[in-house]
């Protein structure tokens, strides 16, 4: 009995102090007296609780809860709740289920993707989903969010064009998969279970993993698949037909989704709003049930918002609306981001294209999610993370979090004789120039209200006193040159001049694709004036999430460095400081291909990845673009220089009593044709076969740096089809200066030196292969 008042005297004392007055007003299910319905004891299995709520609605009652804006049911005490809530690179404004008018009113604003992704660190990237998750646990904690959000956003940057682009970890199926894995399980706060190491797959969900506040938050893997077009050349996402071979969806676009589930272990999907090879994503039964069946997949699908309307609306996939709303939740689409299920679905049953059954288990799969999440375990302010407030939003810890992050991921480019980093007390001022120097809005899309935002030109000032500024062009679009004259005459006063250019949310975001890969209306000028005039050779900094053709820049003498900070989020100005003047050793490496103007002659619209010399198709990414580059996959400078030596890789592999099934057909003693291979699934231990890949790298500098180790990849020449070469592993490592360190990375040969057929399957080639790190490179012969 005491022990039981002292627990509700410390939850009102948590609610009240800790979590604010707003903890009084939180709605949540299982209050008293409705706390003694099956579905409210914790005891029970999460099957049996979801079961027991599912018997006790009514059908109109079942129908309310297929909108991400579910009804409240009163008889049984449950309010409404709102699945969406987005948290991309920290808490945002887009999602209907946050709020930031209310106890809290900014949480850190974490740089975009993007620029996270060119860190190529997972460490770093888990660090940053933990956080996130522990701003939006508070924030559901005040009334102010949910518990449901609709990140990562894991598809392959395809198209530099791609409006989208910066929201995603790149172009590297590999990449992007290790992201997913990483941001899912930090964000979930749920370890990686039933996998030995990173690459092989964990065993499928089972009913012991379902249970009551085994997840912190819920994160959704998005957009199921081939999604990267938003609106180009008469088509738009809601219309788009992606065409993809069976190969391409294997080897690309599919593997993270793959990853984010198997691995990952997330508990949501999204289906996007594209067609893929005819068929609405959220109404392909064959797609959704390959990630319930084949991957094992026990959470909820979500359609992309008013995914299910554009079913008919957009794609005249079906007769009626009636229609629309069935082949969906038939197919596997839980819940309707919108509300075309709640509009439509009740005709639909009257008509008899949907039976109640079918929504019950689309109920069983949402429910499941909202009780893992503890949604139904009472007040939870007596429940774990129920200690979490304000004071975890926007901490000190956080902030420094968001600042590691923007300058581990910050590229240098270009970097001439050594121009950077300069020594700040050598400096007598700086003239700074480009509209986005002096603005807050350097997070991206999908931002919310960052804790304490600083602009380049606040950060630059806190370095150099006479700091003088000019926009040059009224905004980024810049389609004046009236304000050019200005920025030439600071720029003729100054020391030294920096040039702040590139994009923004006007050039590229969501619904908006580019057709070009210039820099936007007279940047370009603008840049070419200051050059001429400046007395030292200038710094060209450039803003944006997708590449831009600087090929001018590059070859210029006048223009000394290049420094790529994407969108850096609340910390970029200072991040760009400390990179400016040597406090921080940049260390980002490019996460795509930066493609020249040339490029944009390829219809976005194509899907295709390899390259096709009988149309002039140069391919797509890294892995198999064959045209000219004006920065490549992976490039990124260093204040300092490094060297690699592989310490040890095996030379040789054998398979001699691994092979079975089919095969055996396919291997040849005698070898040489091109076709000696085994398929991946024939393959008896996998795990066997692992190895390690031992590097030295050696900081020849005299100053500590990071580095980004890639270990890439390359099969026998003779597979056609095969990518020019693909990652095996990535690693960051930090060297002080004159001194080396050491790394391994680890290499699964059925995942990372297999490829993909024509027919969709994965196989392993014998014969050579090659490692290459840098300029070094290792022959690796598989042999049956």
């Amino acid at each position: 009995m005491f022990y039981s008042f002292r627990f509700l005297f410390l939850s009102i004392i948590t609610c009240f102090y800790v979590l604010g007055p707003s903890c009084s007003q939180l709605q949540y299910p299982c209050k008293p007296p409705y706390d003694k319905y099956q579905f409210c004891d914790t005891s029970l299995p999460i099957k049996t609780r979801a079961k027991s709520l599912i018997s006790l609605l009514t059908l109109d009652e079942k129908i309310r809860q297929l909108s991400d804006n579910a009804t409240q049911i009163s008889r049984l005490g449950i309010p409404a709740y709102e699945w969406w809530s987005e948290s991309l690179h920290g808490i945002a404004t887009n999602g209907p289920g946050i709020s930031f008018n209310g106890t809290i009113q900014s949480a850190t604003g974490f740089p975009q993707v993007i620029l996270t992704a060119a860190a190529f660190n997972r460490t770093l990237w888990r660090e940053i989903a933990k956080a996130v998750a522990v701003e939006a646990r508070a924030m559901y904690n005040l009334g102010q969010a949910g518990l449901t959000f609709f990140a990562p956003n894991i598809n392959i940057f395809r198209d530099p064009r791609w409006g989208r682009g910066q929201e995603t970890p790149g172009e590297d199926p590999m990449v992007t998969s290790a992201y997913a894995i990483e941001y899912v399980t930090g964000f979930q706060g749920q370890n990686q279970r039933g996998s030995k190491h990173p690459y092989r797959e964990r065993r499928f969900l089972n009913d012991d993993d379902q249970r009551s506040g085994s997840l912190m938050l819920s994160a959704c893997c998005k957009h199921y698949t081939a999604y990267d077009l938003e609106k180009w050349g008469g088509h738009t996402r809601y219309d788009f037909d992606a065409k993809v071979t069976k190969q391409d969806m294997e080897d690309t676009y599919q593997p993270p989704f793959k990853s984010c589930i198997v691995q990952g272990r997330a508990s949501c999907l999204m289906c996007s709003y594209n067609r893929v090879n005819g068929i609405p994503a959220c109404a392909d039964r064959d797609l959704l049930h390959k990630a319930r069946n084949d991957w094992g997949f026990k959470g909820y699908i979500t359609s992309d918002c008013d995914a299910v309307a554009t079913i008919f609306e957009n794609n005249n996939f079906t007769k009626t609306k009636e229609e629309a709303v069935a082949v969906a939740l038939k197919a596997g689409t839980d819940i309707n981001c919108g509300t075309y299920m709640l509009r439509h679905m009740k005709s639909a049953i009257d008509q008899g294209k949907v039976l109640e059954e079918d929504i019950d288990r689309a109920l069983f799969n949402l429910f499941s999610v909202l009780l893992q999440l503890g949604l139904f375990d009472g007040n939870p302010a007596r429940r774990q993370f129920g200690n979490l407030g304000s004071q975890n939003v926007c901490s000190s810890e956080h902030k420094t979090l968001a600042l590691e992050a923007a300058m581990q991921g910050i590229v240098l480019l270009k970097n001439n004789q050594k121009f950077l980093p300069w020594n700040k007390n050598d400096i007598s001022s700086v003239a700074i120039i480009g509209p986005m120097a002096n603005t807050m809005n350097i997070g991206g899309d999908y931002t919310g209200f960052s804790c304490n935002p600083e602009s380049i030109l606040q950060g630059l000032k806190n370095y150099v006193k006479d700091t003088f500024y000019a926009a040059g062009c009224q905004d980024v679009p810049c389609n004046s040159t009236a304000g050019i004259p200005e920025a030439l005459s600071i720029a003729k006063e100054a020391e030294y001049v920096i040039v702040v250019a590139g994009l923004d949310l006007s050039q590229e975001t969501e619904d908006l694709d580019r057709y070009s890969l210039l820099l936007p209306g007279h940047q370009m000028a603008l840049i070419r004036a200051v050059a001429s005039v400046s007395k030292k050779p200038v710094v060209l900094v450039l803003t944006g999430g997708g590449p831009v053709d600087v090929s001018f820049a590059e070859g210029d003498q006048q223009i000394a460095s290049i420094i790529w900070i994407g969108y850096p989020g609340e910390t970029g100005g200072k991040a760009l400081s400390q990179i400016l003047f040597g406090e921080y050793n940049p260390g980002g490496r490019l996460p795509m291909t930066w493609y020249p103007e040339s490029f944009t002659s390829i219809p976005m619209t194509d899907m295709s990845m390899r390259a096709d010399p009988s149309r002039g198709y140069p391919g797509r990414t890294y892995r198999f673009y064959t045209g000219e580059r004006v920065y490549g996959f992976g490039h990124g400078l260093s204040y300092t220089n490094f060297n690699y030596k592989i310490l040890s890789a095996p030379e040789r592999l054998s398979l001699s009593g691994q092979v079975k099934g089919k095969s055996r057909r396919y291997i040849r003693q005698g070898g040489g044709n091109g076709l000696d291979y085994v398929l991946v699934d024939d393959v008896a231990y996998c795990d066997s076969l692992r190895f390690h890949v031992q590097i030295s790298i050696i900081n020849h500098g005299d100053i500590d740096g990071s580095q980004v180790v890639l270990l890439f990849s390359q099969v026998p020449k003779s597979f056609t089809g095969a990518p020019e070469r693909q990652i095996v592993g990535f690693d960051r490592v930090h060297a002080l200066a004159y001194r080396s360190v050491e790394t391994s990375i680890l290499v699964d040969p059925c995942e990372h030196l297999s490829i993909v057929n024509e027919q969709g399957s994965k196989i392993l080639p014998l014969g050579d292969h090659t490692l290459m790190v840098e300029d070094l490179k290792h022959t690796l012969s598989i042999e049956a």
